[in-house]
């Protein structure tokens, strides 16, 4: 079977593109990934070999006239319909415009969210606090889009969620009847499970370095703890792209006044391993995540997580199980440092388990799942039309 993926920016190294490239590698069918901006030297170097097609250029800029801009051009994308048999919509947000000219095959929605501006309250709160004066103006284009959006979403077949968080996400924001919504969850290479090696002094924070990450968290939370932790140091290791580099500026200064913080820009896929592998725990800080490929990874190494109780990290976490889900405050974040760095045998016991629970969250199972409902989701439409 021929299946097109669309995702309307492909240009970061972060859980979405690492999504699609093991769709790409994995999958039993035929899969072309279409985008509407590819930065090959931003993202993974191993998608260049999946033959990526990009249609036109949109704006990957996080401001009103550029997502309209970039809206405007997705809506009117057209992928030819005789070089595919199905089409899966990458959803993070404006994606769902695609389907406006491009449903003339079965259509599913593979939703890591909905548009977070809209539908998820955490971040909307927040967004609409930003906005001060322009509140109304902020609320109007809300309203307007939650309408374009349920009319793209009627044109979906089947839709898979990334995550329970995801998936209720879609149901508050009446986009999706209720229990109807799959979920599956990206996860990790199961051969990368194991008991990893003697942990190091230090505190691992890992993934995109922007401000959705709430990474102050991790600084003021290890400002809080280091005094108690001699010889400890914080590690914060992932990428930065253009549009976050003056928070990233901001945090690393912050990094300096505290001490032994050290960030790892751009690290390749085998230091993030070793990253992994090396540290004494993770900490999670993003304050609304929708699922976090991390904790696994960290699961997976045997190493216990402390992450922001919210969001997806409630659906892989199992508090005093493999690690702990704490509030979003430096004070509480601190403790479970001093817990777990003067504990040894408590990060032995949460690793153990948390290894084991890596097992549930694989990218083979990830890809079969979606895989056999593309294939459910063809065959019911081909019996329609045979009706």
């Amino acid at each position: 079977m021929r299946v097109a993926i669309y995702h309307p920016w492909i240009y970061l190294k972060s859980g979405l593109e690492r999504t699609l490239l093991e769709i790409h590698r994995r999958s039993r069918h035929q899969v072309t990934l279409h985008t509407g901006h590819y930065d090959a030297a931003g993202t993974y170097p191993e998608l260049a070999a999946a033959g990526i097609v990009e249609h036109g250029r949109v704006s990957v800029r996080r401001a009103y006239l550029p997502v309209l801009g970039a809206a405007a051009r997705i809506a009117a994308t057209r992928i030819d319909p005789a070089s595919y048999d199905t089409l899966v919509v990458s959803c993070d947000g404006l994606g769902d415009l695609l389907t406006l000219r491009n449903r003339s095959k079965p259509v599913m929605a593979l939703c890591f969210t909905p548009l977070r501006a809209a539908y998820d309250e955490a971040y909307r709160a927040r967004l609409l606090d930003r906005a001060g004066a322009l509140r109304p103006l902020a609320l109007a284009a809300e309203a307007g889009w939650r309408a374009i959006d349920r009319a793209c979403w009627r044109n979906y077949a089947e839709v898979v969620a990334i995550s329970r968080t995801v998936r209720d996400r879609i149901e508050a924001g009446g986009l999706w009847p209720t229990g109807r919504a799959r979920i599956l969850y990206p996860g990790i290479d199961a051969a990368r499970i194991g008991p990893g090696r003697p942990a190091e002094r230090y505190f691992l924070v890992a993934g995109r370095i922007m401000w959705t990450k709430n990474l102050s968290l991790a600084l003021e939370a290890f400002a809080l703890a280091k005094p108690h932790l001699p010889g400890w140091r914080l590690v914060l290791a992932g990428m930065v792209d253009d549009k976050s580099r003056s928070h990233a500026e901001a945090l690393m200064a912050r990094g300096r006044e505290i001490g032994d913080v050290e960030f790892r820009i751009g690290a390749t896929d085998s230091e993030m391993r070793d990253l992994y592998e090396g540290c004494g725990a993770l900490l999670f800080t993003a304050f609304n995540e929708d699922w976090g490929l991390t904790p696994i990874e960290a699961m997976a190494a045997s190493r216990p997580v402390v992450a922001v109780d919210r969001g997806g990290p409630r659906e892989s976490v199992m508090h005093g199980a493999t690690g702990f889900l704490e509030a979003d405050d430096p004070g509480a974040f601190a403790a479970r440092m001093v817990e777990l760095a003067r504990n040894p045998a408590l990060c032995e016991r949460l690793g153990a388990a948390g290894r084991e629970r890596a097992r549930l969250f694989t990218w083979d199972a990830f890809v079969a799942g979606l895989d056999a409902t593309v294939e459910g989701m063809v065959e019911k439409d081909r019996e329609r039309r045979r009706a």
